[in-house]
C-alpha cells in the first residue's frame, strides 16, 4: 500500500472509558477501524488485539507518530474492522469473537512473490500464504478478501513481463477464492529511507543499483503502461473462464481507466454496503436514508441524489487523513510504525530491522498493554 499520512483529523464519537490502570478518560468511538496500514497486527499481535477488543467493550492507545501525543480508542460502536496482512493465518482462531460481538471484518491480504528476490524475508512461504488465502476464503467468502499485489517494483531483472506472470501463476491457484486484485507502484524517489534500506537490505538491489541510481528503480511511464497492460489481458483471460475479476490501483495519480484498471477504495463505502448491508447502523452511518429493509447495491448511486427516488446516496468523505488520490472513508488506524516483522525492504512504516527489533523487544514484558508500542520517550 501506499504510505499514508497517518494523523489523526477524522471526527469520532467520544465515550468515557476506564482504562487498565482505573482512570476515566475521553477516547474517540469510531465506527470503522483500520487494522493496519502501519503494521500486521493479524501476523504478529492477534492475541493483544482479541484481548483489547474484549466483545467489544475494549479499547487501545494510539500515540500520534508525529508528536507521540496518546488517543484512546474505544471498540464501542464499531461496526466494521478492516484487517491488513501479509499473513492472517495467527488470527483466524480469535476471529469467532468478532461474530459473537456483531461487528464485521474484511481482510486486504498482501499476497506478493519475491521470493527469488528475498525481498519479503520473514513472510512465510508462497505455498504457505496461497494455503492460507484459499482458507480463509472458505471460511469469509470471496467478497471479504481483497487480493493485493502491492507494492508493484521492477528493477533491471525483475521486469513488468516477469512481474505480471508471476501474477498469473498466483491468480491460477486463488481463482473464485477473491473478487478483486489490487496493486500500487512503489515510491522511491521521495523518500530516503526506502531508498537507504532498499541498498541496506536487499542484495538484488544493491547488485544493481547504488545511491546515485537507485531512484532509477522507480517504476517508468513506459514500464508502468506495458505492466498494466498485462494486468488487462490476465482480467480479460479469466472473465472469458467465468471469474470477473476486478483490478484497481490504490493511490495512483494515473489514469488506467483504457487498460480497465480504476482507482481503488480501500476503506471501501461501495463493499461494506453490499457486504454488510443488513446492519441499518452501518447502512445509516454511510448513507442519507436509514435502512428500513436489506440493503440493495442496485440502489446505490454515488453522483446523483435526484435520478432514482429510492437511492441512498453514500456522504461520508473520503479520509482527510490521506492522501489526496486514496479513495478510503473515513476509519481510525490503530497501528504503529516500527513495529512490523516482516522485514520487506521496500516497507514505508518501519524505519529500518533494528529499529522495529528494538520495539518488539521492549513490548515483550508488555504483550496485552494498551498499545501494541510501548514509548521510550515521556507521554505527552
Amino acid at each position: 500500500m501506499k504510505s499514508q499520512n497517518n494523523t489523526l483529523k477524522m471526527p469520532a464519537e467520544k465515550v468515557e472509558i476506564l482504562t487498565d490502570n482505573g482512570t476515566t478518560v475521553k477516547a474517540i468511538a469510531p465506527v470503522i477501524i483500520s487494522a493496519s496500514r502501519s503494521t500486521d497486527i493479524p501476523a504478529y499481535f492477534p492475541k493483544w488485539f482479541a484481548t483489547r477488543f474484549n466483545g467489544g467493550r475494549g479499547y487501545v492507545k494510539w500515540f500520534n507518530p508525529f508528536n507521540q501525543k496518546p488517543v484512546f480508542v474505544s471498540f464501542e460502536k464499531t461496526k466494521v474492522i478492516v484487517f491488513w496482512t501479509k499473513n492472517p493465518k495467527p488470527l483466524i482462531p480469535y476471529l469467532p469473537q468478532l461474530d459473537a460481538a456483531g461487528v464485521h471484518y474484511y481482510f486486504h491480504f498482501t499476497l506478493n512473490d519475491y521470493q527469488q528476490e528475498n525481498l519479503e524475508p520473514n513472510v512465510p512461504s508462497l505455498e504457505s500464504r496461497i494455503q492460507t488465502f484459499k482458507e480463509l476464503a472458505s471460511l469469509l467468502g470471496p467478497e471479504r478478501i481483497v487480493w493485493r499485489f502491492d507494492p508493484v517494483l521492477f528493477t533491471k531483472t525483475l521486469t513488468p513481463r516477469e512481474l505480471a506472470t508471476r501474477i498469473f501463476k498466483i491468480s491460477k491457484k486463488l481463482k473464485g477464492c477473491t473478487n478483486r486484485l489490487v496493486f500500487s507502484f512503489i515510491d522511491i524517489k521521495v523518500y530516503k529511507k526506502v531508498q537507504r534500506n532498499l541498498l541496506k537490505y536487499s542484495e538484488h538491489f544493491a547488485s544493481q543499483y547504488d545511491s546515485t541510481s537507485i531512484c532509477e528503480a522507480e517504476p517508468s511511464a513506459e514500464q508502468i503502461e506495458e505492466f498494466t497492460g498485462y494486468l488487462s489481458k490476465i482480467r480479460a483471460y479469466w472473465k472469458e473462464r467465468g471469474w470477473n475479476l476486478e483490478i484497481c490501483a490504490c493511490a495512483e495519480k494515473f489514469d488506467l481507466s483504457h487498460h480497465g484498471i480504476l482507482p481503488s477504495k480501500c476503506i471501501d463505502a461501495e463493499l461494506m454496503l453490499k457486504v454488510f448491508g443488513e446492519n441499518p447502523e452501518l447502512t445509516d452511518y454511510l448513507t442519507k436514508a436509514p435502512a428500513r429493509t436489506p440493503f440493495e447495491l442496485d440502489h446505490l448511486d454515488l453522483f446523483n441524489a435526484n435520478r432514482v427516488e429510492m437511492k441512498k446516496i453514500v456522504t461520508i468523505k473520503k479520509d482527510p487523513g490521506q492522501r489526496e488520490e486514496c479513495g478510503c472513508v473515513k476509519s481510525k488506524d490503530i497501528g504503529m510504525y516500527n513495529t512490523c516483522l516482516h522485514g520487506c525492504v521496500y516497507c514505508y512504516a518501519n524505519t529500518s530491522p533494528e529499529s522495529t527489533l528494538k520495539n518488539f523487544e521492549r513490548r515483550k514484558n508488555h504483550p496485552l498493554a494498551e498499545s501494541i508500542f510501548i514509548p521510550d520517550f515521556p507521554e505527552a
